[in-house]
């Protein structure tokens, strides 16, 4: 066994473990269902669901189904909690079940119609063909998930309720807003991308004008808002659940998004004095003006 697939096999046990462990965080205070935790059984539901669609794929050597089941992950989580769990009666678990449940969505087809235009995603070249680090990717997904919706689902599988207040006019307004800085920076970026005259350029208008990274940005303020909604209920062990804005910031700003696309660029277009000035310039996360 090489040291690449030693590597993948410990992601793949640590994602497993993680997962196990906020279960278990979890699971004095949520619902049950058949003896289970409805916790715990969406956790299932979201690592066999990935681990299902990788099998095709791996024998296809194709990522092309890679985001749209990562779409079909957080909605077949989100559904089973609204069918199986005692919300209808809680009007917060509803708002925590159809604000991801919008969000989802739009950023599934975003991708999956971003992938079929584009034919391939680059970042998997090199991953496809090693089984074990291939399965790490879908593991990683399924982990993803699971752990961007761990507050929201302690809220809704939680057998505690409290009335809408504060705290949910706060999270929501911070929801929305997110949500509209993470859209029009991706149609932004879209459209500049269509227009051949800006073929093997970057982005520097619009929202892109005053951060590097929008839309990511809008997608950590969006869970943050998910996670402030879910603050007056959680209780105990279940603080354990505040990984998911951080985990959110995390993997945006260190692995798999700013990180990888700002060695990207820096490669592309590194030499250009126009880059360098607008990197220099421009704020890498946060919306801020730029600086003279």
């Amino acid at each position: 066994m090489n040291k690449i697939t030693k590597r993948s096999c410990l992601a793949i046990i640590i994602s497993v473990l993680l997962a196990f462990f906020i279960c278990k965080m979890n699971e004095a205070y949520v619902q049950d269902l058949n003896g289970y935790s409805i916790y715990f059984l969406v956790a299932v539901i979201a690592f066999i669901l990935n681990w299902v669609a990788f099998i095709p794929a791996y024998i296809a050597q194709t990522e092309h189904y890679f985001d749209i089941t990562g779409t079909l992950t957080y909605l077949a989580i989100l559904a089973f909690t609204f069918f199986y769990a005692d919300v209808m009666s809680n009007p917060r678990a509803l708002l925590l079940i159809l604000l991801p449940s919008i969000w989802t969505i739009r950023l599934g087809s975003f991708l999956f119609t971003r992938i079929q235009r584009t034919g391939k995603d680059s970042r998997f070249d090199d991953i496809k063909p090693n089984f074990f680090r291939f399965l790490t990717s879908w593991t990683l997904q399924a982990l993803w998930a699971f752990l961007t919706l761990s507050a929201a689902l302690a809220v809704i599988t939680s057998t505690n309720q409290t009335p809408l207040g504060v705290y949910a006019i706060i999270g929501s307004l911070l929801w929305v807003i997110g949500f509209g800085i993470e859209v029009i920076a991706d149609r932004q970026k879209s459209a500049f991308k269509k227009d051949p005259k800006n073929d093997g350029n970057f982005i520097t208008s619009g929202l892109w004008a005053y951060s590097r990274h929008p839309n990511y940005f809008g997608e950590i303020m969006l869970w943050t808002g998910i996670f402030v909604i879910c603050i007056p209920v959680l209780e105990g062990t279940q603080w354990v659940t505040i990984i998911s804005p951080v985990f959110i910031f995390l993997l945006l700003k260190y692995i798999s998004g700013i990180n990888l696309l700002e060695k990207a660029a820096d490669k592309k277009w590194g030499s250009k004095p126009d880059y360098e000035e607008y990197k220099n310039n421009t704020s890498e996360l946060v919306l801020w003006p730029q600086s003279s």
